[in-house]
């Protein structure tokens, strides 16, 4: 990013948390980086595929953290509407959810990771335009949510931080069992 871009963090504006933003924005990357490297030429097939007793896939796990990265966002800037009530999830409602975590038919390990680089790059074009990280929204409605608690946009971001970083460790481990390459080591 440079001055110069829409968007971008302006560097020479001394009132801005720039370094802060960077570095949430550099450490999201990080994080991105090596789940998507966990897909490295695999097939449609091999993305969709389970290698340990959980549900999990590599593909799956990419549309999960889509997904999640997505309401999230959404949640910093709209508030918990963004977000819906999750106390009164129907059993359809947490199918749906479910699938987040699936290769579907029709889904394509390009196609997820296309889906991926789209949020990624809205959260990135997102972080420096708000005007306070520590603007707070109330919580949605949600049995693991305190009542009444509200979150900051910088504790939001570090929860997809948090997130993507936890789920990169998944899929390493799912990739691992897949065919034995490893992110690291």
């Amino acid at each position: 990013m440079t001055a110069n871009e829409p968007n971008s963090l302006n560097l020479t504006d001394p009132s801005a948390d720039n370094g802060e933003r960077a570095d949430l924005l550099a450490m999201l990357a990080k994080h991105r980086h090596f789940l998507r490297f966990t897909t490295r030429d695999l097939t449609d097939e091999q993305a969709g595929q389970r290698t340990t007793a959980s549900e999990l896939c590599l593909g799956g796990l990419i549309k999960h953290v889509t997904s999640m990265e997505r309401g999230w966002a959404n949640f910093i800037v709209e508030g918990p509407s963004a977000m819906g009530d999750f106390s009164t999830m129907t059993e359809a409602d947490f199918a749906r959810y479910a699938d987040d975590f699936k290769m579907l038919p029709g889904d394509t390990l390009a196609g997820v990771l296309a889906a991926y680089a789209e949020v990624a790059d809205r959260t990135d074009k997102l972080v420096p335009t708000l005007p306070d990280l520590g603007a707070t929204q109330p919580l949605p409605k949600a049995p693991w949510f305190e009542p009444g608690a509200r979150w900051s946009a910088r504790r939001v971001l570090m929860h997809i931080i948090a997130e993507t970083a936890q789920h990169a460790g998944h899929a390493d481990i799912i990739r691992e069992s897949l065919d034995g390459a490893k992110s690291m080591g």
